[in-house]
């Protein structure tokens, strides 16, 4: 895989940064050497020859590339088409995070960075971090929401149980977006020697582009996959849950430029999108900057950031990264919102159906099935980014 290649296409990152109008680096002047020397590096390094060997053989031998690419028969006879389920669920640590985790440390050691720093919702970042800090032998301090903690209790244990220091965010809701800020002013106070690690597609240009460039394995796999299951590697619609968007990022990589594919995003409803509990960042945010980069965002009418809500940790974020910003507004993206109750029914059927628990992220994305309009001959993926373990808690409050 060249993790550098680019398709030509209006929906890619621009020299600037930016997908259309959304992007950028909006930073403290403090963090300006380390962004703009990973702006320098950051494509230099990913294409020398040496990384991507040591990269593509931990994917193979570490992370267990490729996942497969499953037919999910009884699925698909309940929802009368095609569905495959790309099966992100089956890597190391059991999400797609740890594909940009291991391009990331990679970087930083060749950047000649001595420490890591992460933020994390689900725990499923948080874990693939700490997970390759210990693989490199590095010291890894992890921010992570004080309710998020709670929540996702058995991945903070693995965090610890790598090595890693698992730090509380207690300020506003105690999610994601507080993990965040607390990790960036943790980059802040140590610019030198340590190496921020953002887990999605959001943050300080060249994180977004460098994020989605990581993640890209996931589409250029299932081109590859669907081209030998069906004769043709472009399914009608791939669909794939957004938080931040990471896992959506990859799956879509390699089709943004191919307009008869349909890009489905599937958003964290929450109680309702009106509800005043919600994480349905396209349906209600408006431009704005946060974490380093404009896009769009929940906010008040006088710009302060409104606290999502979603039952899923990892969708539990007010914004949206600037590549989904512009697919959302552009019209190149289609942008469902799904509650937590058809996220919780999507994720039992899949489980009843195909013997498969999925995380509360990747249930919102099989939700959007039931809405999709998809006919017999049409072929659906769903990125099926990671495994139910985490989410058991949840699940058996619901059983």
């Amino acid at each position: 895989m060249q993790i550098t290649e680019q398709v030509r296409s209006p929906y890619q990152v621009d020299e600037r940064g930016y997908y259309g109008p959304y992007g950028g680096a909006f930073i403290p002047e403090m963090l300006y050497p380390n962004v703009q020397e990973l702006k320098e590096n950051y494509l230099t390094i990913m294409a020398d020859p040496s990384f991507q060997a040591e990269f593509q053989l931990l994917l193979t031998d570490y992370v267990g590339r490729p996942t497969p690419l499953y037919f999910a028969q009884r699925l698909s006879e309940t929802y009368g088409t095609q569905v495959y389920l790309k099966r992100e669920d089956l890597c190391h640590t059991g999400a797609h995070k740890v594909n940009n985790t291991i391009g990331q440390i990679l970087l930083a050691r060749r950047l000649g960075k001595k420490k890591i720093v992460a933020e994390t919702g689900a725990g499923q970042h948080g874990v693939a971090t700490a997970t390759v800090c210990a693989l490199m032998g590095m010291e890894c301090i992890v921010y992570m929401g004080e309710i998020d903690i709670e929540r996702q209790a058995p991945n903070v244990a693995r965090m610890k149980m790598l090595g890693a220091e698992v730090r509380p965010a207690t300020s506003g809701s105690k999610t994601l977006k507080d993990a965040t800020n607390e990790a960036m002013r943790h980059w802040i106070n140590n610019p030198v020697d340590t190496h921020y690690i953002i887990g999605s597609v959001v943050g300080p240009h060249p994180y977004p582009d460098m994020v989605a460039r990581f993640q890209s394995v996931i589409s250029e796999e299932i081109r590859n996959q669907l081209q030998e299951k069906t004769g043709s590697p472009l399914p009608n619609y791939v669909i794939a849950c957004v938080g931040g968007g990471s896992n959506a990022a990859g799956a879509f990589y390699h089709y943004l430029h191919e307009t008869s594919v349909k890009l489905v995003a599937a958003e964290a409803a929450g109680l309702g999108v009106y509800s005043g509990h919600t994480a349905a960042t396209t349906f209600l945010g408006k431009p704005g900057v946060l974490h380093g980069s404009r896009s769009i965002l929940m906010q008040t009418e006088d710009g302060q950031v409104v606290e999502p809500f979603s039952i899923s940790a990892g969708l539990d974020y007010p914004g949206i990264g600037p590549m989904h910003a512009n697919l959302a507004t552009s019209g190149r993206g289609i942008f469902k919102a799904i509650t937590d109750e058809e996220a919780l029914t999507a994720g039992f059927e899949l489980a009843k159906l195909e013997g498969i628990i999925p995380a509360l992220e990747s249930s919102h994305a099989l939700a959007s099935l039931k809405t999709l309009g998809a006919g017999p001959d049409e072929v659906v993926v769903v990125n099926l980014s990671g495994r139910g373990d985490k989410d058991l808690a949840t699940y058996m409050k619901h059983l």
